[in-house]
């Protein structure tokens, strides 16, 4: 006879994301993720599959919650609204959430030696990059945005530049310092 989840598997899932994101891959056990997540040791193999399996679902799982943050967050703001949101998400993220971006601890830890790792990071990497270009193009052809900028140059900076900030928010703390660094990277567009 099958047996029914006694458990909410996005639940769980999101408790070992959140596992994942604090500790990395390498230092986070088996055992752990057991007790953080909840579950028996036979109910985390036969749902998620191994350590591995679970940290790229776990992945999979933060960039989608990500994705769909931003479309929520963004209805109704301007190109240049919503590209400075994408920048204060990186830095104020609430008091609950581990410190830092779960993708670029993925890319430093996993992505060189771990193709399926660098295939979430890039496909998340180029997603970011894309909605930087839609924005752009779309703030250019509403006239908040010079169209002397090279959207796709201007895409490929912003991106970077986001990328840059969600490492530095993982070490600094003073929070007028993150606040200019955005303002820097936004006076490309004002």
């Amino acid at each position: 006879m099958v047996r029914t989840k006694e458990f909410d598997e996005n639940e769980v899932l999101f408790k070992g994301m959140r596992l994942f994101w604090d500790q990395g891959y390498e230092k986070t056990s088996m055992q752990e993720l057991v007790s953080h997540m909840g579950i028996h040791k036979g109910s985390m193999y036969d749902t998620f599959g191994d350590k591995k399996s679970l940290y790229i679902k776990a992945l999979k799982h933060y960039i989608e919650r990500l994705e769909q943050s931003y479309k929520l967050r963004m209805v109704g703001l301007s190109a240049k609204e919503a590209i400075r949101l994408l920048f204060e998400r990186a830095v104020y993220q609430g008091e609950e959430s581990p410190m830092g971006c779960f993708i670029v601890n993925t890319a430093v830890e996993l992505a060189k030696h771990d193709s399926e790792a660098r295939d979430c990071v890039n496909q998340f990497w180029d997603y970011t990059e894309q909605l930087m270009r839609d924005l752009i193009i779309e703030g250019q052809q509403s006239g908040e945005i010079s169209n002397t900028l090279n959207a796709e140059w201007l895409s490929q900076y912003f991106n970077n530049a986001l990328i840059g900030l969600r490492v530095m928010v993982k070490t600094i703390t003073d929070r007028e310092k993150l606040q200019q660094i955005i303002e820097m990277n936004l006076s490309v567009i004002n």
